[in-house]
């Protein structure tokens, strides 16, 4: 066996090619036990040439060696069937077989799994939306057509016969751009296994055919050249926003500062009812994180709270499903209207936007079964707050496409400086390679062609989302009349302290509905007085979720929340008590007059020395009752 060399063999099929490992002193039968296994064929009735015509056969046999064949490495086998045999497992056209495939994949037995369940060994845990359309059949029921159809109501002919979801028509018709990822799915195999794979432009590790880049490079490791198409499908079809206060909220920032913000959209994937096979996005909450805004750009900070933010949302049952910011510039105060600034003029989302976009989705992707890697796409959306042609404030939601994901994971894809309606493609280097990057457009006689080069709009890489805002029978999962302020808002009157939280409570109808607000939840939890620990939220968290007024009541009486409360009521009695003309009156007389001065005077210097704070970023002396600079908005903690 020292003379032994190891050489890798391709097997070509009807089903695609394989690479079979082996010795050149094996036997030829564990030649073929090796390619059965590799194509994971039903029989062992096949046989191997050497030529494509046939005519060099290589035999079973366990006395003679693959050398005695003249085998090299690299040397391709051609299988083909003996006698017509079915070499692979053939799938099923039935109807029930179909549905079967897209619904849940069923526990192994103990006999041979079928081929095309190997990709689905990966562990993944599905979305329940995705589990329930599985198991619809999707097809687009139609009524008898009394002008067409001859037949009576229990017949059927092609006029009113069901539709398949990814129909053209039925999509044009219903002003849909995109079909559903599901109708994708139903259209690319139509039952039989599909195979998706994600985009990659690295180069493929482990080759030791050349040494590694930037020595050698080979076209087995060498990512292929990418070709920029318009995305057919889209993984959600709608976000819906579940009350007008939730989007009025958000915008209260921008109206007091003229600053943009960015905020996290939280909520639930369901079924869209009027997209076949669809996926709707359903916000119920806005979460504003860390950030330094300015009047045309936007900096994200650390979140310290952004784990126990998540456990919150998990115990309501709610997710983060999208991202949302502002472009808004005022056109004329007067009239309330905005500047229309986004538009096929100018652009949708600029290249800064889509990176942040692909960003996001590559941090939450989709789990799919027919992913050899577990997942595909993803569903987190990306919304954007802007003037429309009538200057009025309106949403546009968007997502990127898979290979706009791919080209941001890579760190292939650049934002450019001078047009935001352009993505610049990064130079190979000695670092990192960057395979050509196409894009397809019209020449003068009006034919498609590829086009190469570094500046790539980002038109390509967009996917229109509708976005709109729930109606009035709409029942929303949080309180849209909530006045708790927000999170991380360094503004006058929107500060989260404990006379906020007693205020809020007072002026909510019940406890409940003073309960049904992300930012409060969040607040008792992390309030600097007494934080109260999840296990403690537990019981609030499903109340809220089931709406359940008499439980949120009796966690009221627990002595965690009962101690926070009667501290902010006393938070909130001190201050009324410190804003009183009479009591700051008092308190006057009763100190001593400064420097020997007469009473009026000394009531004078005291009071005005005890009854304001100096900011130490603006100098601007602030009086005690304000929580933060009149001039600045800095807070008071910070200039304490």
């Amino acid at each position: 066996m020292s003379g032994s060399k190891k050489m890798t063999l391709r097997v070509q099929s009807a089903e695609g090619t394989a690479r079979v490992e082996a010795l050149d002193t094996d036997a030829t039968a564990t030649l073929f036990e090796r390619v059965y296994d590799s194509l994971r064929l039903t029989t062992y009735g096949f046989t191997l040439h050497k030529d494509r015509q046939r005519k060099e056969e290589i035999t079973s046999s366990k006395s003679r060696q693959l050398r005695d064949y003249s085998l090299q490495h690299g040397d391709m086998l051609y299988l083909s069937p003996v006698n017509g045999a079915v070499l692979f497992d053939q799938p099923s056209t039935s109807q029930d077989t179909i549905i079967k495939a897209f619904e849940e994949p069923s526990e192994a037995g103990p006999s041979t799994a079928p081929t095309p369940a190997a990709p689905r060994q990966v562990n993944i845990e599905e979305d329940e939306v995705d589990l329930l359309l599985y198991k619809c059949p999707g097809t687009i029921q139609r009524q008898r057509d009394e002008k067409l159809c001859r037949h009576n109501s229990k017949g059927c002919c092609v006029h009113c016969s069901p539709l398949e979801p990814w129909d053209e028509g039925y999509l044009k018709e219903h002003n849909i751009k995109h079909m559903s990822f599901h109708s994708y799915l139903r259209k690319t195999k139509s039952g039989q296994f599909i195979s998706l794979d994600e985009m990659s432009c690295k180069i493929k590790p482990g080759c030791k055919e050349h040494p590694p880049w930037p020595r050698g490079i080979c076209s087995k490791c060498q990512p292929g050249a990418v070709t920029l198409n318009r995305q057919p499908y889209r993984h959600v079809d709608n976000v819906l926003v579940e009350h007008p206060a939730l989007v009025e909220r958000f915008l209260a920032y921008w109206r007091a500062t003229g600053l943009q913000r960015l905020g996290l959209l939280y909520g639930r994937y369901e079924p869209h009812p009027d997209v076949p096979l669809g996926v709707r996005a359903r916000v119920a909450a806005l979460y504003e994180p860390p950030q330094r805004c300015g009047r045309d750009h936007l900096a994200l900070d650390a979140d310290p709270h952004e784990r126990l933010l998540q456990q919150l949302a998990a115990g309501l049952g709610l997710r983060c499903v999208g991202w949302i910011f502002t472009d808004l510039l005022p056109d004329d105060r007067a009239k309330g209207t905005v500047k229309h600034l986004r538009g096929v003029d100018t652009h949708f989302l600029s290249a800064q936007e889509c990176i942040m976009a692909g960003h996001y989705q590559n941090l939450h992707p989709n789990a799919c079964r027919h992913a050899s890697s577990g997942y595909f796409g993803s569903k987190f959306v990306t919304v954007c707050i802007t003037g429309d042609s009538k200057k009025q404030v309106h949403l546009e939601g968007y997502q990127v496409s898979g290979q706009c994901q791919a080209l941001v994971r890579d760190g292939v894809l650049l934002p450019t400086r001078d047009a935001p309606d352009l993505g610049y493609i990064r130079d190979s280097s000695s670092r990192q390679y960057v395979p050509d990057v196409y894009y397809k457009e019209k020449d003068e006689y009006g034919n498609e062609v590829g086009v190469s080069a570094k500046r790539v709009p980002v038109a390509y890489l967009l996917v229109d989302v509708p976005c709109g805002v729930a109606g009035a029978g709409c029942v929303p999962t949080f309180s849209p009349a909530a006045t708790f302020p927000p999170a991380n808002r360094a503004l006058h009157h929107h500060l989260q302290t404990l006379r906020a939280l007693h205020q809020h409570i007072c002026a909510a109808d019940t406890f409940l509905e003073a309960m049904s607000d992300l930012h409060v939840l969040l607040y008792l939890a992390t309030n600097e007085t007494l934080p109260l620990s999840l296990e403690a939220l537990q019981p609030l968290l499903e109340a809220v979720a089931r709406r359940d007024a008499a439980a949120a009541d009796a966690w009221r009486q627990q002595p965690h929340f009962a101690t926070l409360e009667q501290l902010a009521r006393a938070a909130a009695d001190a201050d009324h008590d410190h804003d009183s003309p009479p009591r700051r009156a008092r308190r006057a007389d009763s100190e001593p007059s400064a420097g020997g001065a007469g009473g009026g005077g000394g009531a004078e210097g005291a009071g005005g020395a005890g009854e304001v704070w100096t900011c130490p970023l603006c100098t601007f002396h602030n009086a005690a009752r304000h929580d933060a600079c009149e001039m600045c908005a800095m807070p008071r903690s910070n200039a304490m």
